[in-house]
């Protein structure tokens, strides 16, 4: 996917006119036409408030099928409690992978409930 399709899906994804990102990084809607068509490519002084006002990282917008990751995470503890990994065994790592996913999962099947309900 290009720099331009990424923008173009992350708008839309929050149903953002292309008025709202211009104004939300200080140029115009003529600017972000450009780039989300690939006529024309941000400095990388814009690619930062873009991923900034988009919460994504910056890795993601430039670097072909990487990963979307935020640029900020709401819970910064998990951040913090990684450090704690390193002294984990591979089969310690897997485990713990394999529960976080497990949780992940069950959270998305009550919440597919909820809004079935």
């Amino acid at each position: 996917m290009t720099l331009g399709e990424k923008l173009k899906e992350l708008r839309t994804e929050k149903n953002w006119k292309q008025d709202t990102i211009a104004n939300d990084i200080s140029t115009d809607k003529r600017t972000i036409s450009l780039y989300e068509n690939d006529k024309m490519s941000p400095s990388i002084e814009v690619i930062a408030k873009i991923a900034q006002v988009y919460n994504v990282s910056i890795d993601y917008l430039l670097i072909n099928d990487y990963p979307k990751r935020p640029l900020y995470l709401k819970d910064n503890s998990i951040v913090d409690k990684l450090q704690y990994f390193e002294s984990l065994t591979h089969q310690e790592k897997e485990a713990i992978f394999l529960m976080v996913e497990g949780l992940a999962f069950k959270n998305k099947i009550k919440n597919a409930i909820d809004i079935a309900k």
